[in-house]
């Protein structure tokens, strides 16, 4: 789903969506997209981004929901853009709170803290609120979202730094999620929401849900909003993570994370 064809060609787009995929399967990175594909534009990275979900769709892969990113002021500031960007959740990406994640499984893992909605009515429109969104919200849930680099963080041939084209060619780093217990968000106040975020027990980050747009609902306002201008709507069932509100931490085999979202509960995993 793209707002304009870009520039380059479909056999392009399929070579690049080949690579990603064939990155994330064999555990490797590979050049930065825009290194290879140079002057391609943000609708060819979502072209590029398309064609890596439709790989993994006819693999077998089932769409759980979406993520947004780059919702804080200070990540548009450092990728110079003025809007947050998404990807797309398969069921490959759910992982149980508590559970045990194989760290092998993906290059450059690092977890942010988030809160999840799940949607319990189709929600689409142009003209959609933070009322139009809680309404429409069955629950929400403290989240941890496990994000990767299927390319490089810096080009080895160029030594340029991977950019906005790379991150959602690359299904905005999209790797799992990890969701906490339900709470409904009509009870709570959630640009206050805050937590801990602790790596074997040190806490590395802390943050509040204020850092998603002011309000975590708007994230998911511009989300319902951009697929409205081509026809599509989030769905009953489907998670949106609304966006990070904690610096990306690294981990590694051996780790153990949780968020401590104080009265909303705490959720977390291991890494193996």
């Amino acid at each position: 789903m793209t707002d304009a064809d870009g520039i380059l060609s479909q056999s392009d787009v399929a070579e690049a969506a080949a690579d990603l995929y064939r990155a994330e399967q064999e555990r490797i990175q590979v050049r930065p997209t825009s290194a290879r594909y140079p002057g391609m534009t943000l609708a060819d990275a979502y072209r590029v981004q398309d064609a890596v979900v439709a790989r993994k769709l006819a693999a077998g892969g089932r769409i759980i929901g979406r993520k947004i990113g780059l919702t804080s002021k200070a990540m548009q500031r450092a990728m110079h853009i003025d809007e947050p960007d998404y990807g797309t959740l398969l069921d490959d990406m759910r992982f149980e709170d508590g559970g045990v994640i194989e760290a092998a499984r993906f290059t450059d893992p690092r977890i942010e803290v988030e809160l999840a909605f799940v949607i319990g009515e189709r929600l689409g429109g142009t003209d959609l609120t933070v009322d139009d969104v809680l309404a429409a919200t069955r629950h929400a849930a403290p989240a941890l979202e496990l994000i990767a680099a299927r390319s490089y963080r810096v080009d080895p041939e160029t030594g340029r730094p991977r950019g906005l084209l790379d991150t959602v060619s690359d299904n905005a780093a999209s790797a799992g999620i990890v969701l906490g217990a339900p709470f409904d968000p009509r009870d709570v106040d959630l640009p206050w929401c805050g937590a801990v975020l602790r790596r074997n027990g040190v806490v590395e980050e802390t943050g509040l849900a204020a850092g998603v747009l002011g309000h975590p609902a708007l994230g998911v306002v511009w989300l319902a909003r951009r697929f409205a201008a081509h026809g599509i709507a989030l769905e009953p069932g489907q998670i949106v993570l609304a966006g990070s509100f904690t610096r990306p931490i690294e981990v590694a085999a051996g780790d153990a994370v949780d968020a401590d979202f104080g009265p909303l509960g705490s959720v977390g995993c291991r890494f193996a």
